[in-house]
């Protein structure tokens, strides 16, 4: 289990400290409550504290949830250290709605290339409490959310949160907290989802607010977006992004702004996402990189000369994550030796000729994004004719095809290494793609494009081998570093650059 320094942990709270905000959680022993440490209830003393590395670990040292500070709205826990990957992933899974009420944990473990007996292993030793536990407390956190910040009817909510009926989320309220759901209702007036004018998207719409740990540079990341907005699925300001999403057989819309001064990003989504909404929650999570811990990154690249500058610069730069991972595999594709703008205009032919259409409050975005299952029914002959050349369109052919048999998966994973060498194996993805995969939708943060041609100008007259050596220094944050590198040359404002094949 992750170590806890008492003295460090109880400064963290006398403060107020955001950069620890869900890293770690605060038992206090006199009411049972436990916080996180924004939280602005009066800080305890010292021997009235516990400190936890997980919300589920409290839960089950027999604490409850603090309604002041909310605990399921903390910043995901982000170990750094290697051990620790394979209880992240787990943990990124069940978050994603894996485990929900009645899965067994051998299918979760068989997911992961484990035995269920490792899995209870490695969580317990890492974060404290079994895989059960945790999902017990990310439904019970969850449906709290709901409860407290829309007008769903109890029984929905708890569908929605993972329990098989209302019955059994009853019965979890009363063990863990001694009071039913019904109790952690806010008062009809102040539930977000009904306030006049509220949610981007007009009446109806869902609000959560998701936090993150500051300083968080979301006009770069957003420019990053913007660049490669594919017309008709994603429509992107500076202020808010907005996208249509399918899951599965459910499909609508989503939008995400920033609100700095609260340390979050508001997510608005259509109710035809609500039976989704744990997939929701995790994809806007991984795709504004919102559980990074930019301070500990920042040390650790600030310290480089060759990046001490855009660090210094640029605070809380984020990792730009993938929304819909086979959309962002086939766009890197479509991008080889070509640049991002010419890559955008194909994409949006793809995607106006074999995705769904979809109404949303936004005429401009209109169309569902492409799925595995739909290309892999093309030829080379369908998609050349939208800008493709041969290797380009057979590329994404086979890329779809071994989606839909299952030969490979695209999504966070405990082992990104080996993720990155079995894509390697498919024809069309080298390394620069792979790795770029590997920063994008496996959310790796050590992944490094060292073919990249803005890395090589950048580290030149270093060799591969060199740049390879040369970036040890980084780890474990050097996608990061490629961050960085590219925000040095302007790629963000003027994103043009040719890609490498």
């Amino acid at each position: 289990m992750l170590k806890l320094d008492p003295a460090l942990c109880h400064r963290a709270i006398a403060t107020r400290d955001p950069r620890f905000d869900g890293v770690f959680f605060l038992g206090v022993s006199g009411t049972g409550i436990y916080c996180r440490t924004i939280c602005r209830a009066r800080r305890p003393r010292a021997e009235n504290c516990r400190f936890f590395a997980h919300a589920a670990a409290a839960e089950q040292a027999g604490y409850r949830p603090c309604l002041l500070c909310r605990p399921g709205q903390a910043p995901g826990y982000a170990p750094v250290d290697a051990g620790a990957a394979l209880a992240r992933c787990a943990l990124q899974m069940i978050e994603s709605g894996a485990l929900g009420d009645g899965e067994k944990l051998e299918v979760l473990a068989d997911r992961l290339g484990i035995t269920a007996r490792h899995l209870r292993r490695v969580t317990g030793e890492h974060l404290g409490v079994s895989p059960v536990a945790l999902a017990q407390t990310w439904r019970l956190l969850l449906a709290q959310r709901l409860l407290q910040e829309t007008h769903l009817p109890v029984g929905q909510i708890a569908l929605v949160s993972g329990f098989r009926s209302l019955r059994r989320c009853n019965a979890l309220f009363r063990s863990r907290y001694g009071r039913s759901p019904s109790m952690f209702r806010r008062p009809a007036s102040s539930a977000p989802d009904k306030k006049p004018g509220g949610s981007p998207g007009g009446e109806g719409a869902l609000s959560f607010r998701l936090s993150y740990r500051p300083p968080y540079a979301w006009p770069e990341l957003i420019r990053y977006f913007m660049g490669r907005a594919i017309p008709g699925t994603e429509s992107i300001t500076p202020e808010r992004y907005a996208r249509t999403l399918k899951i599965g057989p459910h499909a609508g819309w989503i939008s995400v702004g920033h609100e700095e001064k609260a340390h979050s990003v508001r997510l608005a989504l259509s109710p035809s996402l609500l039976p989704v909404l744990p997939e929701v929650l995790a994809a806007v999570r991984r795709s504004f990189d919102l559980d990074a811990s930019p301070e500990v990154i920042g040390d650790v690249l600030g310290a480089d000369p060759l990046l001490a500058e855009s660090v210094r610069e640029t605070p809380g730069l984020r990792l730009p994550g993938a929304m819909d991972a086979y959309e962002t595999a086939v766009r890197t594709i479509i991008g080889q030796q070509v640049s991002v703008a010419a890559a955008t205009t194909v994409m949006g032919r793809i995607v106006a000729a074999f995705g769904g259409a979809l109404e949303t409050p936004w005429p401009a975005l209109n169309r569902l994004t492409i799925t595995p299952e739909r290309l892999a029914r093309e030829s080379v002959d369908t998609l050349a004719p939208l800008g493709l050349n041969a290797a380009r369109a057979r590329a994404i052919l086979t890329i779809s095809r071994a989606l839909g048999e299952g030969v490979i998966q695209l999504g966070p994973t405990p082992d990104p290494q080996r993720a990155i060498a079995r894509l390697q194996e498919l024809p069309g993805i080298g390394p620069w793609t792979a790795h770029y995969f590997g920063m994008r939708i496996l959310a790796w943060p050590d992944a490094f494009i060292a073919g990249d041609l803005v890395v090589k100008k950048a580290l030149a007259p270093l060799t591969l081998r060199q740049i390879e050596a040369r970036s040890i220094a980084w780890s474990p944050w050097r996608g990061y570093a490629v961050m960085h590198l590219w925000r040095s040359v302007g790629f963000f404002k003027a994103p043009i650059q040719l890609l490498p094949p």
